[in-house]
């Protein structure tokens, strides 16, 4: 097992090399990404299709983290896992150009993704299938309806935990010792109702799919109140969480030491 200090290390290295990626190879690993959190959304949906309550949000929990270990195991780019950016950044091994340019290309990526998940989910009729066209609609509704203090504080929630899935992965230098670590904190957000915005871009769009296609009225479920009742404050709530409450604590316990003798000594 890789030690906290070891983890902030690599990451380091792993951010320098996020950077010198080409920008229409890190669209596309996005693209993958926004997929993956959109199969694990689709297969939690449906796995939880004959639950409720508690027992419904334990089903998803202990399906959806297929696809943040997809994500990690197979290679993509993540945004709220690139949330933790912020410590290369504050390290000064990034530009906050940098870091701003590889968030959006992500963002707009994984958007991308998930929308092909969500079309080739809608209009394939897999939710008619499994009887899921009005949950799914429901699901997108209860998203809209969030006020933006509420879905805020979900978002850092979230992201949180995502974040924190992310750092224990690279405790593991084997995929297998990876799975089982982010496993349990992506179960545990799931579980209790945080807002993800990648996977909210995915139930969001496959709502308002669902309810043109299939013509299910839902109150409340407009493009305007799911960008500005979610989408923005749930990502404004990532950023937050991966970077104020993971990522700058994480910084200055193992790595702001080593920045503080490096001015110093130059």
């Amino acid at each position: 097992m890789n030690t906290p200090k070891i983890i902030a290390d690599k990451y380091l290295d792993v951010a320098e090399s996020k950077m010198n990626t080409p920008w229409y190879k890190t669209l596309m690993l996005a693209v993958m990404a926004g997929m993956f959190i959109a199969v694990g959304s689709v297969a939690a949906t449906i796995a939880s299709r004959s639950f409720e309550g508690a027992t419904a949000n334990i089903v998803k929990g202990a399906i959806f983290p297929v696809g943040l270990a997809m994500v990690i195991v197979a290679g993509s780019e993540l945004f709220t896992g690139n949330c933790l950016l912020i410590m290369p950044l504050l390290q000064k091994r990034i530009s906050f150009g940098g870091m701003a340019k590889n968030l959006a290309i992500v963002y707009a990526g994984n958007f991308i993704g998930a929308i092909v998940i969500a079309l080739m989910a809608t209009y394939s009729h897999a939710f008619q299938i499994t009887d899921l066209a009005p949950q799914i609609v429901n699901i997108a509704a209860q998203k809209a309806s969030l006020d933006f203090g509420q879905a805020l504080l979900l978002g850092i929630m979230c992201n949180i935990f995502v974040s924190i899935a992310v750092w224990m992965s690279m405790a593991s230098n084997s995929a297998s010792g990876k799975i089982v670590a982010l496993y349990l904190p992506i179960m545990a957000f799931i579980i209790c109702g945080f807002e993800h915005s990648v996977a909210n871009m995915y139930y969001l769009t496959s709502g308002l799919l669902t309810s043109a296609v299939f013509g299910i009225p839902a109150q409340g479920l407009t493009v305007a109140n799911c960008i500005f009742n979610n989408l923005i404050p749930v990502t404004l709530g990532n950023m937050i969480g991966g970077m104020v409450c993971v990522g700058l604590p994480y910084w200055f316990i193992y790595l702001h030491q080593e920045r503080r003798h490096e001015t110093e000594n130059q």
